[in-house]
């Protein structure tokens, strides 16, 4: 048998390393351009930061794979996609730093959240994996440090000293 994606995804049913048999995502798509990357890595950005969806983010059936520390969430489609954001973060906030790398069939973006309500300044760092198909994101993974406090952070900068920010 020919060493392929669906291959490997049926071995590993076949010997009981996945649970589920989902759709197998192949890389078939053309290799990302990376003017576009960038476009959609500032339209993601722009999001985060006004929890709408720009035009063209996203594809209408998209697939989001949310992991926190601890919990994971699931959804499908744009609408859900911003649902599931204002639910988890209501509050408005800033992207001070992020990265964009490109990938054969998408791009990931690192990056890094702040934001404010009544308990003060929060903060997380999150990782996200797109696979992009006509130009538009359509299966998105994300994985959040989840939201650290202001206390959390004073701890933070109290205990440890980073070489990097």
């Amino acid at each position: 048998m020919p060493h392929t994606a669906e291959a490997e995804a049926g071995r590993k049913v076949a010997e009981g390393r996945c649970t589920e048999a989902g759709p197998a995502t192949v890389a078939t798509r053309s290799t990302l351009d990376a003017r576009r990357a960038e476009q959609l890595a500032d339209l993601f950005v722009e999001f985060l930061q006004t929890n709408s969806a720009p035009e063209g983010l996203f594809t209408d059936d998209v697939f989001v794979d949310l992991t926190l520390p601890q919990w994971r969430l699931q959804t499908v489609g744009r609408d859900n996609l911003v649902a599931l954001r204002r639910g988890s973060h209501p509050a408005l906030g800033t992207v001070p730093r992020h990265r964009v790398d490109v990938t054969p069939t998408g791009v990931v973006i690192e990056f890094e959240e702040r934001w404010e309500d009544t308990e003060g300044t929060w903060y997380c760092r999150e990782m996200v994996r797109a696979e992009v198909r006509d130009g538009s994101m359509s299966e998105v993974s994300v994985y959040c440090t989840g939201d650290w406090s202001p206390e959390v952070q004073k701890a933070h900068r109290r205990e440890v000293k980073l070489i990097r920010r």
